[in-house]
């Protein structure tokens, strides 16, 4: 299978971020894995001051200094990020998961449990299929249910990876979750 303009794909990263302290801590976590068994390979987990405030719309300013300071304590770099939260699906085109892989040039994509902004159709209930999710003329995202009978998740490029690509990639990383199991372990770490 083909991942754009990934090279190899051995290591995934899933990122996620929690808050401590009333939101005055920023708990970042990765958890990678090998690719395709999905095996934990190492994690990371990163705890600064907040310095941005909670500004809608601008959460990555608030979220990625943490989440860049756990991606520098891992061995080795990863190949792809599965991040907890927005890609394209914005209001301003910029989620975490393009500011993530803009600055660390790495391939990123958002896995969201919720729907941030566009329309959608629900995806039928087989494992694996999808609809767009849209605002007004433009795709910005998809709507993707991983599993049988359970919620559909919202997936959207973040840097370096087609839609088509994204969607087949969280796939490939859904064990028995609705998550993909990057994610989904990142999630458990930054939750403390």
């Amino acid at each position: 299978m083909a991942w754009d303009a990934l090279p190899t794909l051995e290591r995934i990263a899933g990122v996620d971020v929690g808050f401590e302290s009333h939101g005055q801590i920023t708990r970042a976590a990765v958890a990678v894995l090998s690719f395709p068994d999905l095996a934990l390979l190492e994690h990371a987990i990163a705890r600064c001051e907040t310095r941005f405030p909670y500004v809608p719309g601008l959460l990555s300013f608030r979220e990625a200094p943490a989440v860049l300071e756990a991606l520098s304590k891992l061995k080795s770099r990863p190949d792809v990020l599965l991040c907890d939260g927005q890609g394209l699906a914005h209001p301003r085109r910029f989620g975490l998961a393009c500011h993530l892989g803009v600055v660390t040039d790495l391939a990123s994509v958002g896995v969201a449990k919720t729907r941030l902004l566009g329309d959608h159709r629900d995806p039928p209930q087989g494992r694996g299929t999808w609809t767009e999710l849209r605002e007004r003329d433009e795709v910005i995202g998809a709507v993707l249910r991983t599993r049988v009978g359970v919620k559909p998740v919202f997936v959207s490029v973040g840097h370096k990876i087609s839609l088509k690509s994204a969607v087949q990639l969280v796939m490939a990383c859904v064990t028995r979750y609705r998550l993909p199991e990057a994610a989904r372990l990142a999630h458990r770490l930054a939750s403390g």
